[in-house]
């Protein structure tokens, strides 16, 4: 597991809290930031994954 794919997970996390926070506070700014932030950690983790799966096929 390299940098990429923790730091996307670690995102993904943090968006769902945001999206979780937003929801029970009735925040839509919250929720949609959230949503936002899980995208984004997704993205970076299949960079991530990507970058592994080079990785491997090199050696």
């Amino acid at each position: 597991m390299n940098k990429d794919q923790v730091k996307g997970i670690a995102e993904k996390v943090k968006g769902k809290v945001n999206e979780v926070v937003g929801k029970a506070t009735g925040d839509t700014a919250q929720k949609v930031k959230g949503q936002v932030q899980q995208n984004a950690g997704e993205a970076r983790k299949q960079y991530g994954d990507l970058k592994e799966g080079v990785k491997k096929q090199q050696q």
